[in-house]
């Protein structure tokens, strides 16, 4: 006699759960804050006054404490050196999310350089190379 494959809830054994709705929900006001912000660009720190930066995820931690922001610089690839202004500015970023959101927790933002666009690129070169394509019209 053969055993179902999933038994119920949680059956699927050590494989990792995706983010809860809540965390998706509050990942999401979260990135529109954070934007709407960063469009205004009234940063009071030199570093980052008329920078022109973007928020493309944010990610929550389970318990809502935590978040990590992805950011990218419109136009250029050197947000990195950005990296530090921006956790000088979390303060800044923090009391601007208390006015809009209502949390019970506002949590702790951490700032990461989102390289996804950057290795999109890449592979769309790779795509676009002679050697891809001449072995692309050989299989036709």
């Amino acid at each position: 006699m053969n055993k179902p494959l999933f038994t119920g809830k949680g059956s699927l054994g050590n494989m990792p759960k995706g983010p809860s709705q809540r965390q998706l929900r509050v990942a999401e006001e979260v990135r529109h804050v954070l934007a709407d912000v960063f469009a205004r660009t009234e940063f009071r720190d030199p570093e980052l006054r008329d920078k022109r930066l973007t928020v493309t995820e944010v990610r929550m931690t389970p318990d809502l404490r935590n978040a990590i922001i992805y950011v990218v610089r419109l136009g250029q690839d050197n947000v990195e050196e950005l990296l530090p202004a921006l956790k000088r500015a979390a303060p800044y970023l923090r009391s601007q999310l208390s006015q809009k959101l209502r949390l019970k927790f506002l949590p702790e933002l951490r700032f990461h350089a989102d390289t996804g666009l950057d290795y999109a690129a890449k592979i769309d070169v790779l795509l676009h190379s002679p050697e891809v394509l001449r072995d692309l019209d050989k299989e036709d």
